[in-house]
């Protein structure tokens, strides 16, 4: 059984090792053994935190193969960005110049440093080992956490979004960062990708450019990059745009990247999740799969399997092996949603 469940320490050396495979551009893994142990050390204590309102809290999790007790997959979600240390974005906008006088009207696209997503919720640190990307497995590892934005929507901000990545060559190399490297940072993309890893961001403030960058005096291979997805990510975007998340014209200040965001009670997932009551016993007739999840934080569990759900009844059957997977009792609660 494949099972969705927050990080512990003990997932440090599947955690590098996921960072390891996850390549350049997977900013949220550095391959650092102190960061990781930290975002480890975060996400266990904002597990457990009793929240008011969402502030820094970071709820990590893992994918792990009960069978073989490998860790596969990692998924997250960020309560509130950029409430401790800066959280930057380009803001793509138009400024018009015109003239009467010589009858000339001109729209000129510009790049806006910003700080505008300040607050907002972030599904993000999505990754799934290769010999696992098949069947609904990933679909299962992205959606599951609309489930726990579902459960516990005070926990988060009001607008969620997601920072797809970027278009990088295979030595990692981003034609949108070229220009920047060359006339404001001097350091080279995987470098300053890195370093923003790590939350080490002050060069940022220090050197980027301050006031809006015009487009069109950008090289033509960095302007064709602007709100485009790696190629690896589409099929990530795509599952987001089935969900409702738009592009609102803001993309990442170093490859690019267009950033898509959705207000959390607007999510279809979240929208359509159901909270049913358990009963323990023989599954008959289950024509459909859904994501499941209990209802619980710390102890957060999530899964897929075949259910036979009513739209006409609040019970559903559980498997003793799925309900022990989860960790609920018959009378419990759980959320579930049709994959």
């Amino acid at each position: 059984m494949l099972i969705i469940r927050p990080i512990r320490a003990s997932d440090y050396e599947a955690l590098y090792s996921i960072a390891v495979e996850s390549g350049h551009g997977f900013t949220s893994l550095p391959v650092n053994e102190e960061l990781l142990r930290s975002k480890i050390a975060r996400a266990e204590a904002s597990f457990t935190k009793q929240v008011d309102k969402p502030f820094d809290e970071g709820y990590l999790m893992v994918l792990e193969d009960t069978t073989t007790e490998e860790v596969v997959g990692t998924c997250g979600i960020e309560a509130a960005v950029g409430m401790v240390d800066a959280f930057y974005h380009y803001r793509l906008g138009t400024e018009v110049y015109h003239s009467q006088q010589i009858a000339v009207r001109n729209e000129v696209e510009t790049l806006t440093l910003c700080h505008d997503y300040t607050g907002a919720a972030e599904v993000c640190t999505l990754f799934l080992k290769s010999a696992y990307r098949k069947g609904n497995n990933g679909r299962m590892l992205s959606r599951s956490r609309f489930l726990l934005l579902a459960q516990h929507p005070q926990r988060f901000g009001e607008t969620v979004i997601a920072e797809m990545r970027g278009v990088s060559d295979e030595h990692g190399e981003s034609p949108f960062y070229e220009w920047l490297q060359q006339h404001f940072l001097g350091i080279d993309f995987v470098e300053a990708d890195y370093l923003s890893g790590l939350g080490k961001k002050a060069f940022m403030a220090e050197m980027m450019p301050r006031n809006p960058v015009y487009v069109c005096m950008l090289p033509k291979k960095a302007q064709k990059v602007i709100g485009e997805v790696h190629k690896n990510t589409k099929p990530a975007l795509r599952l987001l745009q089935s969900e409702g998340f738009r592009f609102r014209n803001y993309v990442d200040i170093f490859d690019g990247g267009p950033t898509v965001e959705c207000r959390l009670s607007d999510i279809k997932s979240v929208k359509r999740s159901r909270l049913l009551t358990v009963q323990i016993g023989k599954i008959h007739h289950a024509d459909h799969q859904y994501i499941i999840s209990n209802t619980k934080l710390a102890d957060y569990r999530a899964t897929s399997a075949r259910l036979s759900v009513s739209a006409d009844h609040d019970n559903v059957v559980l498997s003793p092996e799925l309900a022990s997977g989860l960790l609920v009792e018959e009378g419990q609660q759980i959320r579930v949603l049709e994959l």
